[in-house]
């Protein structure tokens, strides 16, 4: 089964906000988008999984019209506190990487 990172385009992460981040899933075709739409695999119960987070504190989006999924989930530790090891968020997409689609 391929991988995330072997599907979409474009895979990151960023603050939203000091105490949220938000990942981003893109695909770069219509066809793999609605095929990774069709598994249901990315959903927020997959990211409540992946961030150890209740699956009520993910908000989840699909957004057919740019090929993109995304998830926000809460910080475990506010951006820039002490015991944060990234203040960008720009790290915590990287375990949706190995996720694989049945496709």
């Amino acid at each position: 089964m391929p991988k995330i990172s072997e599907l979409a385009k474009v895979c990151k992460s960023k603050n939203a906000g000091p105490f949220e981040v938000t990942i981003d899933v893109m695909f770069e075709t219509k066809e793999i988008f609605d095929k990774v739409e069709q598994t249901g695999v990315l959903c927020a119960a997959l990211f409540s999984k992946l961030y150890n987070v209740p699956e009520k504190a993910v908000l989840f989006t699909i957004y057919p019209a740019a090929l993109a999924f995304k998830g926000t989930i809460p910080r475990c530790t506010s951006s820039g506190d002490i015991g944060d090891t990234d203040v960008y968020g720009a790290q915590q997409h990287a375990p949706l990487l190995d996720v694989e689609i049945p496709i």
